[in-house]
């Protein structure tokens, strides 16, 4: 480890940091339906989408209509996405002459990016045209991040409510988070990205000679505009194969701090407008310190995991930080960072091979995934992850002190512990289900690269990823084939709907509830006290989860290693 990777960090977090209230100020008046500078150039257009669509913008749903309108809505995204992806060949935009994708992957890839993980089972220089990359890819990554921020505001409205039957219009929230708040940024993003070498263009491959002679076929494409939103969305469905480890995606070492950024920027700022929106931003501070105090410590993990390099390399003389996987651009520091951005946000997107990490490595990667994307997390679902084990954490202090819980003034009852509940055991339910069913089955265990505990952490690296909507991966597993698409894509499906529907429960329920005065008894949760106890309930809900499988996948090879 050096100064200057602690530096590189520090550096992240203090750019983060001052983004967090301009940007969550901004949210919380545009989902409250207060003016910004930005509406004297986009109510037009919002007003028009409305009138285009037939909504009407002042009537609002109860939980059940907002929720049959969002699963509709990713219904419909799939479908659209599966036929494109299946006709690419007869379609436009094509110089590649790309043949459609087979079923299986094609529904792999569009349950992927509709429900705003990125799992990729593909190569997309070499498998998707232009016009899939843009109209397919690009516009799924602005729309899932769009219905995660949607979830969030319903969910914080059931907070700031009283006695209220309503939580909001989906398609209101759904369309004012697209047009005032990715749109800008992406546009803003790419435009940086473009100037610092990210290629933007409708042509076909380059050509070009090497040094020594050689003939090459250089993928290009409408790369800064994808890039830009596949990374504040969450998404993290990189245009070429190799994500933002390639130099077309990733130009340089400020593009790599800017994309880090662009990953965080939207989901940290979140809490500064659930702050806002409740009417104490203090409370906002307490769920941003606790995100910052585990990301701070996972990242602390893996670099210095990283930086001490491999043992068994060290024993035969080769000493120095474990590059295998890592693009010398970047480092240790900035791999590092980028691998625990990349977990902690739900995105998936990589600068570097994660199956290449030193195996404590792999576990906090895998626990960033296992405890729900409260770290941060993709926009929205990460603020509204952390709500539900703030949640718990007010009911496990009711019972500590023998009083009903209370959090923002709602008494939490059994209806609300238990749609939190529900929406907190969904991802580890699907993904050690999954993990079991691949690592006995002949079709399971044959995607494995490696044997042993690695070759399982393989099976169940992919599974937590696809349960969390993170849609990174040891990538030595094969996983374009039958078992994986399927299985795989059921999983993504599973992990995000069997979350939001319970949560949009939860704040029906909460909206109806009427907002009491912080009574005498109730445990304060604007406090470091609270934050202390989030703290303790997130890791023991997670390590209780996932312990024992933990302990055969990289625990037993970090052992090995050391043997």
């Amino acid at each position: 480890m050096t100064l200057t990777g602690w530096l590189e960090i520090a550096a992240f977090l203090a750019l983060l940091g001052a983004c967090v209230v301009p940007l969550g100020r901004y949210m919380a008046k545009v989902f409250s339906g207060q003016r910004t500078f930005a509406h004297v150039l986009i109510e037009p257009i919002e007003r028009g989408f409305y009138r285009l669509a037939g909504i009407d913008p002042t009537r609002e749903q109860g939980w059940f209509t907002y929720s049959l309108c969002l699963l509709a809505f990713h219904l419909l995204g799939v479908l659209i996405l599966y036929w494109l992806l299946r006709t690419q060949a007869w379609l436009p935009f094509n110089p590649q002459h790309f043949q459609g994708m087979a079923p299986d992957l094609a529904f792999n890839t569009a349950i992927s990016f509709v429900t705003n993980t990125s799992w990729q089972s593909y190569a997309g220089e070499s498998a998707l045209s232009h016009l899939s990359q843009m109209a397919g890819i690009a516009v799924a990554s602005f729309l899932s991040a769009a219905a995660g921020v949607a979830v969030a505001m319903a969910l914080i409205r059931g907070f700031a409510r009283s006695g209220a039957e309503t939580i909001g219009n989906f398609w209101v929230d759904l369309t004012r988070s697209v047009l005032y708040v990715l749109l800008p940024l992406s546009i803003l993003g790419a435009v940086v990205l473009l100037a610092q070498g990210a290629p933007q263009t409708l042509a076909a491959n380059v050509a070009s000679i090497a040094v020594e002679g050689a003939h090459q076929s250089i993928a290009v494409g409408p790369v800064a505009s994808q890039e830009s939103i596949k990374l504040l969305s969450g998404d993290g469905g990189g245009f070429f194969n190799a994500n933002s480890a390639h130099p077309f995606e990733n130009p340089n070492a400020f593009t790599n701090l800017l994309e880090m950024l662009l990953i965080f920027v939207v989901g940290a700022a979140l809490t500064h407008t659930f702050g806002k929106m409740i009417g104490s931003t203090r409370q906002g501070w307490v769920l941003l310190t606790v995100m910052a105090i585990l990301f701070v410590g996972g990242v602390a993990v893996i670099y210095a995991a990283e930086a001490q390099g491999n043992p068994a390399l060290s024993y035969l003389g080769v000493n120095g930080p474990n590059m295998e996987g890592k693009e010398t651009r970047f480092g240790a520091p900035g791999s590092s960072l980028f691998a625990e951005v990349s977990t902690a946000s739900a995105d998936g997107a990589v600068n570097s091979m994660h199956d290449s990490y030193m195996p404590l490595s792999g576990l906090v990667l895998m626990a960033n995934m296992k405890i729900g994307e409260v770290i941060v997390g993709a926009p929205g679902s990460g603020l509204f992850s952390m709500l539900l084990f703030a949640i718990i954490a007010v009911f496990v202090a009711g019972l500590m002190v023998g009083r009903t819980p209370e959090y923002l003034g709602k008494k939490i009852e059994t209806r609300e512990v238990q749609f939190a509940m529900l929406a907190s055991l969904a991802p580890p339910i699907i993904t050690l289900g999954f993990t079991a069913i691949a690592a006995v089955l002949p079709a399971g265990l044959a995607g494995r690269e490696a044997t042993g505990p690695h070759g399982l952490s393989e099976i169940l690296y992919a599974y937590t990823s696809a349960a969390a909507t993170n849609g990174s991966a040891f990538a030595g597993l094969s996983a374009n084939a039958p078992f994986y698409n399927l299985t795989l894509a059921l999983a993504m499906a599973l992990g995000r709907f069997a979350v939001i529907v319970p949560v949009l429960a939860l704040a029906g329920a909460l909206a109806a509830k009427p907002r009491l005065e912080l009574s005498a008894g109730a445990m304060p949760t604007d406090t470091a006290l609270f934050g202390g106890l989030l703290i303790g309930v997130i890791l023991i809900i997670g390590g209780l989860a996932y312990f024992p499988a933990l302990t055969l996948t990289p625990i037993l090879e970090q052992m090995s290693m050391h043997r």
